[in-house]
């Protein structure tokens, strides 16, 4: 059975298009919290814990989910604005059946989604949400009026999860003589991120903390990391740190303006660990870039490779009983100090490995240098089955034998559009960009009828 609601990261979409309108998500509420109160990981009265961005749509989703909640029996913890992590710790600290989180990410403003995580921090696995959509199928009911869930709001939530992010830093180290600027995409970190780090000793100079409902990822953090870099040299910052809107994902920018992807801050994370003791290995997805795992082997690491989507990330290191991971956007697990992806956190860690070795940015990725990706986007029929193309497969097994062991072929279709993405990765980017092209030509051939 196929999830007909719920993708890679719950379920997102238009803000009153279907399915991000009231009348849908409050019977996503009713039909959650059955399976709660069924035994979907509940410990006695089923309580969830709800969340959300700083995105003003956030206001009537959050009724529309506490209701339906309500109307299942099931009671309801209510956060405010708080990053999504924040809301996975909390979900685990106070023994919830499960956590709740509004928001669309790194999205605009007029998008938004719900995504849930479960009684112990992880999200949702696949058998949960399958089991939530074949309550959706069903009528909503109410339960009796003295069964009906009650709501509450949370009033220390973000002072707990700031305390949280603070542990995750080794206490021997703190922050001082530091100058960071902190970019939190006017989204939920708006009033955690800085106080994190400033009670740790740094000179702080928040950026895109001041949201108004509708500028939430407008022009600033993880998704604009230029405006990090501009104003890292404007305030002659030591370390711009860049999250999204709902504080998952994580960029940097050095002194220099230079800004570091996820590949390169995994790579600091797990050098930092090996200084410490054995790393077994470290998952990706098919998107990391080669020159991570290339530089992990050389350290004898073993490097796994997941489908986009830092849900499979997780799955990939929970198989293997590893602990780190993550995405070259910017989404990096580090379980050994939180169940799920959480920026603060991932920043923290990079922070701990500059202090620790008293080197810079450019210091620790001295040894990584990573290959040019060339991507085409290339149109094709819905349905297409690229798998089959004759053209494509043989040019694509001839590209792979001039790339040998220095580079490698992606080929994937787009998840929302009728679209085939063919990357081409090489040390040498001109033969990244003729290599894609030319599987690009093969390609296309198929539509002109060649």
């Amino acid at each position: 059975m196929t999830r007909q609601y719920f993708g890679t990261d719950g379920i997102r979409g238009r803000v009153g298009e279907p399915p991000i309108v009231p009348d849908f998500v409050m019977r996503l509420g009713h039909a959650a919290g059955q399976v709660l109160a069924s035994g979907g990981g509940s410990r006695g009265r089923p309580t969830v814990l709800i969340g959300k961005d700083t995105r003003i749509s956030g206001y009537m989703l959050e009724a529309a989910l506490e209701a339906g909640f309500a109307a299942a029996g099931v009671d309801v913890l209510l956060s405010g604005p708080i990053p999504t992590p924040a809301v996975a710790y909390l979900t685990r600290a106070l023994r919830l059946s499960a956590g709740v989180v509004i928001s669309a990410s790194h999205n605009p403003f007029d998008d938004n989604g719900i995504k849930f995580f479960s009684g112990d921090g992880n999200k949702l696995p696949d058998a949960l949400e399958l089991r939530i959509e074949a309550a959706l199928a069903q009528p909503m009911g109410c339960v009796a009026s003295e069964r009906l869930g009650r709501a509450r709001r949370i009033e220390d939530a973000a002072g707990r999860y700031i305390e949280f992010c603070k542990s995750s830093f080794p206490f021997a180290l703190d922050l001082r003589g530091l100058r960071l600027v902190i970019d939190t995409a006017h989204g939920a970190a708006y009033h955690t991120a800085p106080h994190v780090f400033h009670e740790l000793g740094a000179e702080v100079i928040s950026i895109g903390n001041q949201p108004n409902g509708m500028n939430i990822n407008d022009r600033v953090g993880a998704t604009h990391p230029s405006s990090l870099a501009v104003a890292v040299r404007e305030h002659r910052a030591d370390l711009g740190i860049a999250l999204d809107g709902d504080a998952d994902r994580l960029l940097v920018a050095d002194a220099a303006g230079r800004v570091y992807n996820g590949d390169e801050l995994l790579y600091v994370i797990v050098a930092d660990r090996l200084r410490r003791g054995a790393v077994a290995g470290v998952a990706g997805t098919l998107m990391s870039n080669l020159a991570l795992e290339l530089a992990l082997a050389r350290r004898g690491v073993g490097f796994a490779r997941a489908r986009v989507g830092d849900r499979y990330v997780l799955e990939a290191l929970q198989e293997r009983g590893w602990l780190y991971g993550g995405e070259s956007s910017g989404h990096l697990l580090c379980l050994d100090c939180h169940s799920t992806g959480d920026g603060t956190i991932s920043a923290l860690q990079v922070l701990a490995a500059m202090r620790s070795s008293g080197r810079d940015l450019a210091e620790l990725t001295a040894d990584l240098v990573l290959f040019p990706q060339k991507l085409i986007n290339v149109p094709v029929e819905r349905g297409f089955d690229w798998q089959t193309h004759a053209g494509l497969q043989r040019a694509r097994a001839e590209v792979e034998a001039e790339l040998g062991a220095e580079g490698r072929v992606l080929i994937r279709a787009s998840g929302t559009e009728p679209l085939l993405r063919l990357m081409v990765e090489a040390r040498d980017p001109a033969l990244a960009e003729r290599a894609a092209q030319h599987l690009a030509f093969a390609l296309q051939s198929r539509f002109s009828g060649a």
